[in-house]
């Protein structure tokens, strides 16, 4: 359905389960999801400690129409998450073409974020139900060997990219 902007926490600050509740889910992504996707969307986070407190659990039950809470998350799975395992790596061809030399340098190439084109999140997220059935079939363990290998190239900006998908 489209990216919201990109969200960064500043330095030094601790992301425990206050800080992630009160200022990055309320404050900044669960409008920013809301923006793009309307009701429309499944959220779903990995078991990392800030989110699974149980005010976290509560806030998100509450404020998302569908959510895929820590206990549905395998512990040694592979990335399930779209962004994860697909669209972070077409950003990282991107971004590190050149080398960076300081965060201020890293945040300053957002332009990447926002050149993902909407067919490589509509593939993102056409694998999610694979990949489950994969991770399931192998009892929430390594299961990249489960999926079929694939490679297309696209267009980010004005170069080709290759995308390895399953």
């Amino acid at each position: 359905m489209g990216v919201t902007e990109l969200m960064f926490v500043d330095s030094g600050v601790k992301v425990n389960g206050q800080y992630y509740r009160n200022v990055l889910l309320s404050q900044q992504m669960i409008p920013a999801i809301k923006q793009v996707a309307g009701n429309t969307f499944v959220f779903q986070q990995d078991s990392a400690a800030a989110h699974r407190t149980r005010d976290t659990i509560q806030l998100l039950q509450r404020e998302t129409p569908d959510f895929s809470g820590p206990d549905l998350w395998p512990p040694n799975s592979p990335d399930l998450n779209p962004v994860d395992y697909k669209i972070c790596g077409v950003m990282q061809q991107q971004v590190y073409k050149s080398r960076i030399d300081s965060v201020d340098e890293l945040k300053q190439r957002h332009d990447v974020w926002h050149g993902v084109q909407q067919h490589i999140i509509d593939l993102a997220v056409s694998q999610w139900r694979q990949r489950l059935t994969a991770c399931v079939r192998a009892h929430g363990r390594h299961c990249e060997h489960l999926l079929r290998a694939c490679v297309t190239q696209t267009r980010v900006g004005s170069q080709y990219v290759q995308i390895n998908y399953c």
